[in-house]
């Protein structure tokens, strides 16, 4: 049956694509992580300033639902809004309890380690930064996952030089037990990162942050870089210290960065496998076979939907993330973590639901064209 969207008459498809987990393997060419979202408590009764409330349940089984698939989870990444709705407090929570949950199930995880317990307002010292992120590491480490060193809000307001940041990742990756995961978030995702590395150009930040990198190989597993520059990522790997992973954060390009080229390629950590876990995981494994064109022609239909996810203001991309996994059932509501349901229009939104539809990302189509119905007549429209 017709559903009238904004952008004009649609017909849902009735059958999804055909892939049910079982105990799905892990891909074995290419290590891939989903930064996995959080979901919200739609009955607590709190304001925009207090803590966020989660749905603690929905939020492990959805982890639950990436790891049956053979993904892993990277965790209290700014999928999970941090910065934007969840504090520090709450991460923390959030690495105890995932990281106990992937041990029960045997799943892969990684969490993010920043310095947002700091004030967003003033401008911290070095010794600040460093003890918030020491804390962060401590916490990480505890609990037995692996570190993801995030790009920090507050060392670009305390950082006069690119020396300040080599100064501090050093001292952090000499503190760390275990190799970490270095991020590189752009200010397209984060507007309060530009300059980071110390430079507005990116030459010369990439010089920097490959210097970081040579300085302590020993201690660094891989870098996620979140440019949305494929070149620029690709020249990154390119230089980066024999046995130094990549892992694509490009949630435009990611389908030719993971499949590479006779000069190696990239892992992934990407916000996108969120909603395409499933499909992702699957492509991954026939990659695996070495089927180059069969991966792509699975993941580069995708990449549409991605890049609408992530249009400008990219960092809103979650907005599209939480209410595709809504529409998909892996949770009851549309409701977000620091009010963020809002942060979309209701035809960005309808135009999310057809072309996740056209991909067969629904496990139960009806159910999602009865919630996209809903949310149009909501807004006093659908038919």
């Amino acid at each position: 049956m017709t559903i009238h969207l904004p952008q004009g008459p649609y017909t849902p498809r009735d059958t999804p694509l055909d892939l049910v987990p079982g105990a799905a393997a892990a891909p074995c060419s290419r290590t891939v992580f989903s930064a996995a979202h959080v979901v919200a408590d739609p009955y607590a009764d709190i304001s925009p300033d207090d803590p966020a409330a989660v749905d603690w349940e929905s939020t492990l089984a959805f982890r639950r639902h990436l790891w049956a698939h053979g993904l892993g989870v990277a965790e209290a990444m700014d999928t999970a809004q941090r910065g934007m709705g969840l504090g520090w407090p709450g991460a923390a929570e959030l690495i105890r309890r995932s990281a106990a949950e992937a041990k029960s199930v045997g799943g892969r995880i990684a969490c993010g380690v920043g310095t947002d317990q700091l004030p967003e307002d003033g401008t911290p010292t070095l010794a600040e930064v460093t003890a918030a992120y020491e804390e962060q590491l401590a916490l990480a480490e505890e609990n037995g996952v692996q570190p993801i060193l995030m790009a920090s809000r507050a060392l670009a307001r305390a950082a006069r030089s690119p020396e300040d940041y080599l100064a501090t990742y050093a001292h952090l990756l000499r503190q760390a037990s275990e190799p970490v995961i270095l991020h590189w978030l752009g200010p397209m995702f984060d507007p309060a990162l530009e300059g980071y590395w110390g430079s507005a150009g990116l030459d010369t930040a990439t010089d920097t942050f490959l210097k970081v990198i040579a300085e302590h190989p020993d201690k660094v597993d891989g870098v996620k870089i979140s440019l949305l520059e494929a070149a620029r990522e690709i020249d990154v790997r390119r230089r980066l210290p024999g046995g130094v992973r990549c892992y694509t954060g490009d949630d435009f390009n990611y389908p030719e960065l993971i499949a590479g080229d006779e000069r190696g390629f990239s892992h992934a950590l990407l916000g996108v496998f969120d909603p395409l876990g499933p499909l992702a995981a699957h492509a991954v494994r026939v990659l695996d076979t070495g089927d180059v064109d069969g991966f792509r022609a699975l993941l580069d239909p995708t990449v549409g939907l991605s890049r609408h996810l992530f249009r400008p203001p990219t960092r809103f991309y979650k907005t599209g993330v939480v209410f595709l996994a809504w529409l998909a059932g892996h949770q009851d509501h549309f409701t977000m973590v620091g009010g963020l349901q809002s942060a979309r229009s209701l035809p960005h939104l309808a135009k999310a639901y057809e072309l996740a539809d056209r991909l067969g990302l629904f496990p139960d189509p009806g159910l999602a064209e009865h919630r996209m119905r809903a949310l149009l007549a909501v807004h006093g429209g659908g038919r």
